[in-house]
């Protein structure tokens, strides 16, 4: 009796997508076909098929799905398949034969192009207006003979690049001469609605939106390219590069064909990829603005780091972030992308939290004062000016040097506060630093007496208790160094500590919202070495005044080991372009010493156009915000809780949610931030600051006004302190942004009064009038929405 054959099988992308369109009883087909082949080639229910020889080690197979569908497979090694493609019908066979398969000379991974999409949807375009049969006519000459009317030719959508050209930016060969009968955006959009290569889709997507060329092969072009030299015959090569496939675990490949499983799980686009599993010499850094994978690319780098762990029970790997709902939310993603396995060899924490426990260390058994919000903290400061009398600096002002120069340099005396720099946040000369620093003794006196402390406070303590530890633990090295590496019990014992750093590798998402404080602790936690901190964020994105230079506290992140991501996966081109708009002529740092822009910064995503609306009042605004959500949710049937509201304060937060729940809307809303029963459908509403690391179907930004955003404040600044007045307008542009970077399908902005300058001046013109909204029949609203 023969012994079944046990066989690998990999989807690619490609294949992926085409399993997430089909019907569920069609993916659950695809199911059980993926076991059984894995089970038996020899299984002759699936009538395997050779189709034709692909190279040197490849050959094409056609296999039965079932009475429905059929699969095409690349087998490289002996029982090893890629799934290449699967249709389903009675054309399922003819479809696949005609299926172009190729190795892309860029990312060396395996291509398809289905020529029969093509053909309907390029070659066998319908006639439009004024052409073929429908051109106008010259009058019949004297010979009898009409001939059209002269005109001119349109002009093909990729004219500007030869075939030459296209070919070395990454487009599919197969698809050139189709590309060259396409004229306009409308046929672009139906090919592109297909199953194309990633990398051409990329491509033709920034060379029609106007991206020169020689910008496609930086942005775009490069990220995709192959790390090594690509053969074009090496089948077996190309089937085992991460561009072709979505998974390289068979456990993986069957639940890759369920419903809900995630695509950010499956496939890494090829930069993404690169950055989670490259081994680097010390830290690195990666940018990118919103959408773009940020979160992704951490998490896989956490799973690529622990995979190479020794075995053991300990959780050497740091995964933090910059508050406690995001860290929640990055333990429940790590749990789904390598479950309890993964998890347990990983310390989730939010940066706050970790600071606590590291103080709550070094003083066992004493209970840790509360520390005071951030409104406490701005109250103490109004509190502490008044009893000394002294009114020349605000409350926020003092805060901030507190945090960012006093606690981020670690000044424990006036002379170093003295000598501080304060690079960006203009000139106090040396007697103003002597009155700030006497505030600040009075401020520290207050918190003593009330046996109370801040997130501040607590974070730079951290820090110089982490420094404190390091240090032991590097003399502790240095000494058994000296004496011949031996583990001296005797003194181990003594010390009371470990011997060894706390972590081996530490990963950072959001870093751009961490205090200097907070990356002194992190560099303590682990020894400086190969891969030692792997940080992600976006200075675009940054919503705190936390602005570190991270080279000059030990964080080196040089040539390659900093790389930028550009690819928005989550929002459409239409919204990204307006909330672009928003910081177009800001300067943003990289979270170092150098700039960062958004440049090569795009979306595959297309969808509707941001809607604006004005309003006389605040009270006609929110009524006409209640009338929009009503709207999409009863005419377009969009659940209240896949969209929000952003405001620009708490109360206005307050004011809609009454407006929302009269009895003339009924619409239940919840506050971001909030414990939400579950299966309770209701709009959420926070603070603009309440949207970081969360996303909505649909978003509106409401009181997006001038004099709210940026607030009227900063206005006392504008003279007598100019540089804190532009961080002050940077941070409300960033706030801005970053909350219309939360909608993936719809976004819209409304005002009351005068428009906030930040928002162009096409919206402020073709702004809708909100009052039209409340008329009886509702909203005029054939409004775009989908």
């Amino acid at each position: 009796m023969n012994t079944p054959i046990r066989t690998q099988v990999i989807p690619t992308p490609q294949a992926n997508e085409d399993i997430k369109r089909l019907a569920p009883s069609d993916k659950n087909a695809v199911g059980d076909f993926v076991r059984r082949l894995r089970a038996d080639r020899s299984n002759r229910a699936l009538r395997l098929t050779s189709l034709r020889d692909t190279g040197r080690n490849g050959r094409l197979f056609l296999a039965r799905i079932d009475s429905r569908g059929m699969a095409l497979l690349l087998e490289t090694d002996e029982n090893r398949f890629s799934l290449l493609a699967v249709r389903v019908g009675d054309t399922a066979r003819d479809e696949l034969a005609r299926i172009t398969v190729e190795i892309n000379e860029v990312s060396g991974g395996v291509e398809i192009v289905d020529q029969s999409v093509v053909s309907r949807e390029v070659v066998a375009f319908p006639l439009r207006e004024g052409t073929a049969e429908t051109e106008p006519r010259e009058p019949a000459s004297a010979y009898g003979t009409a001939h059209p009317a002269p005109r001119s030719l349109p002009v093909p959508l990729f004219a500007r690049c030869d075939d030459t050209e296209l070919l070395r930016l990454g487009v599919s060969a197969p698809l050139l001469p189709a590309l060259r009968r396409i004229t306009d955006r409308g046929q672009l959009d139906a090919l592109l609605g297909h199953n194309l290569p990633g990398l051409t889709r990329d491509v033709l997507l920034a060379l029609s939106d106007g991206m020169d060329p020689a910008d496609v092969r930086v942005h775009i072009t490069e990220a995709w390219r192959a790390d090594d030299r690509v053969d074009p015959g090496d089948w077996a090569k190309a089937a085992r590069r991460p561009v072709s496939r979505v998974s390289t675990e068979d456990a993986a490949v069957l639940d890759a064909l369920g419903d809900g499983f995630e695509a950010w799980r499956l496939f890494l686009h090829p930069e993404q990829h690169r950055l989670a599993t490259t081994s680097f010499k010390g830290s690195a850094k990666v940018t990118g603005g919103p959408g773009t994978g940020k979160t992704v690319v951490a998490l896989h780098r956490v799973r690529h780091l622990v995979e190479r762990l020794p075995p053991g029970h300990t959780r050497p790997v740091l995964l933090t972030t910059f508050n406690t709902n995001l860290a929640k939310d990055l333990r429940d993603r790590l749990h789904q992308l390598g479950g309890d396995e993964l998890v347990r060899r990983v310390d989730v924490k939010s940066i706050d939290r970790l600071a606590r426990e590291v103080v709550q260390e070094t003083r066992p058994g004493a209970a840790l004062a509360p520390p005071l919000s951030d409104e406490q903290a701005l109250g103490l400061w109004h509190t502490v000016c008044a009893e000394a009398e002294e009114y020349a600096f605000d409350a926020e002002f003092l805060d901030s040097e507190f945090k960012h120069v006093i606690l981020a340099q670690g000044c424990g005396t006036d002379r170093m506060y003295f000598r501080a720099e304060r690079k960006g946040r203009g000139v106090l000369q040396r007697p103003q630093r002597r009155k700030v620093w006497e505030l600040v003794q009075r401020y520290r006196a207050h918190l003593d007496r009330e046996h109370r402390t801040t997130h501040a406070l607590i974070a730079d303590e951290a820090a110089r208790a982490e420094d404190r530890r390091m240090a032991k633990v590097t003399a502790q090295a240095r000494y058994k160094a000296e004496h011949g590496g031996l583990d001296l019990i005797h003194r181990e014992a003594g010390s009371g500590m470990w011997l060894k750093p706390r972590y081996r590798h530490v990963v950072v998402d959001e870093a751009q919202d961490l205090s200097a404080s907070h990356w002194r602790m992190l560099r303590a936690m682990v020894t400086p070495g190969p891969n030692d901190i792997f940080l992600v964020g976006d200075a675009h994105q940054r919503i705190y005044a936390h602005q570190v230079v991270l080279g000059r506290l030990g964080i080196s992140t040089p040539g390659r080991a900093s790389r930028r991501l550009t690819l928005n996966y989550r929002t459409t081109r239409e919204i990204l372009g307006s909330a672009h708009g928003l910081i177009t002529g800001e300067q943003f740092d990289d979270l170092d010493d150098g700039r960062d822009t958004l440049d090569g910064y795009r979306s595959v995503l297309t969808g509707l156009a941001p809607q604006y609306w004005r309003a006389p009042d605040w009270q006609t605004e929110m009524r006409a915000i209640a009338a929009l959500l009503r709207e999409r949710h009863d005419r377009y049937g969009t659940p209240y809780a896949a969209m929000a509201v952003g405001v620009p304060s708490r109360d206005a937060v307050t004011q809609l949610a009454v407006t929302l729940a009269d009895e003339q809307y009924g619409i239940r809303a919840c506050e971001i931030g909030r414990d939400i029963p579950s299966g309770v459908d209701a709009v959420r509403i926070g603070t603009l600051h309440g949207f970081k690391g969360l996303e909505f179907q649909r978003v509106f930004l409401a009181g997006v006004s001038e004099g709210l955003i940026p607030h009227q404040r900063i206005e006392t600044y504008r003279h007598d302190q100019t540089e804190r007045y532009r961080q002050e307008e940077q941070r409300s542009r960033s706030l801005l942004f970053v909350a219309a970077t939360r909608a993936r399908d719809e976004l819209v902005i409304t005002w009351s009064g005068k428009a906030s300058r930040f928002l162009p001046d096409h919206a402020i013109r073709g702004a809708g009038q909100a009052a039209e909204l409340l008329a009886d029949d509702g909203p005029p609203s054939g409004s775009a929405v989908a």
